[in-house]
C-alpha cells in the first residue's frame, strides 16, 4: 500500500499524489489518472506497478478543478469526469506531470496513463524529456495530437469496439507514428483494464499488461 503526498508544480500550485514502490530503487513510473480521479482502480493499478518494483507516482490532476475528486463509474460519474476535464488547461496539467516525475528523480522514468490519462501519458512522450519510454492505454485525445514528435519509445492500447476511439483515429495514429507501438484489442471496449468497470476484459487487460511490464523492462532497465 501507498501513501498521499504533496506535490508543488512550476507555477507554485500544490496538488496530492498517491505514492508507492521502493523510494531507493533506481526506475520508477508515473501514472496518469482515467477522468475518474486518483480513484481506487488508480491506486490499485499504481500498487500493481510498485509490486514489479517501481517507484510510482500517480498525480491528482484534477485538483486544479477540485481537490480530492474520486469517481465511480456510472453515468453520472462520467458526465462529472468529463467536466472536470473541460476546466483543465493542458499546459498546467503538464506542469502537474513534470512535479510528480521530479518527485522520482534520479530514477529512469516510465509513464502510463489510462483513457484522458493515455493521451496525457502520449503528452509525457512529446512535451516532456522526462521519460525513458511511454505506455499509453485508450488515449482517446492522441488522435487529435498524433503529429507531435515523441522523444521516447511509445506503446500505446486501443480496443477495437471503444465508442470514444474508431478505427479510423487508431489507423491515422498508425500512419502518423509508424515508429510506436501499438496494439489493438479485438473485441474490447473502452476501459477494458479496469476490473471496477463493465467493460473490463481480463485477457485483453493482461496481455496489455504483460506488453507494458516487458516494455519498461526494455526501456528502463
Amino acid at each position: 500500500m501507498g501513501s498521499t503526498i504533496n506535490l508543488k508544480a512550476a507555477d507554485g500550485f500544490t496538488l496530492s499524489a498517491y505514492t508507492a514502490g521502493p523510494a531507493g530503487g533506481t526506475k520508477g513510473i508515473v501514472v496518469i489518472q482515467e477522468i475518474f480521479g486518483v480513484n481506487h482502480h488508480m491506486r490499485d493499478m499504481c500498487d500493481r506497478f510498485a509490486a514489479e518494483g517501481y517507484a510510482v507516482c500517480a498525480p491528482a490532476i484534477f485538483d486544479r478543478a477540485e481537490r480530492g475528486v474520486e469517481l465511480g463509474y456510472a453515468q453520472e460519474d462520467i458526465d462529472k469526469g468529463r467536466a472536470y476535464r473541460m476546466k483543465l488547461d493542458d499546459a498546467k496539467v503538464m506542469q502537474d506531470v513534470e512535479a510528480a516525475a521530479a518527485h522520482l528523480a534520479g530514477k529512469k522514468l516510465g509513464i502510463v496513463g489510462y483513457c484522458f490519462g493515455g493521451t496525457v501519458a502520449w503528452w509525457g512522450a512529446t512535451r516532456s524529456n522526462r521519460f525513458a519510454a511511454s505506455s499509453c492505454w485508450y488515449g482517446g485525445g492522441i488522435a487529435g495530437t498524433k503529429d507531435e514528435r515523441p522523444n521516447c519509445p511509445v506503446q500505446m492500447h486501443f480496443g477495437e469496439k471503444d465508442a470514444s476511439i474508431p478505427m479510423t483515429d487508431v489507423e491515422a495514429i498508425r500512419a502518423a507514428q509508424p515508429k510506436a507501438e501499438s496494439y489493438v484489442y479485438m473485441g474490447a471496449q473502452h476501459g477494458f483494464g479496469c476490473d471496477e468497470r463493465g467493460s473490463y476484459s481480463k485477457p485483453d487487460y493482461e496481455l496489455a499488461q504483460k506488453r507494458t511490464l516487458e516494455f519498461f523492462a526494455k526501456h528502463l532497465g
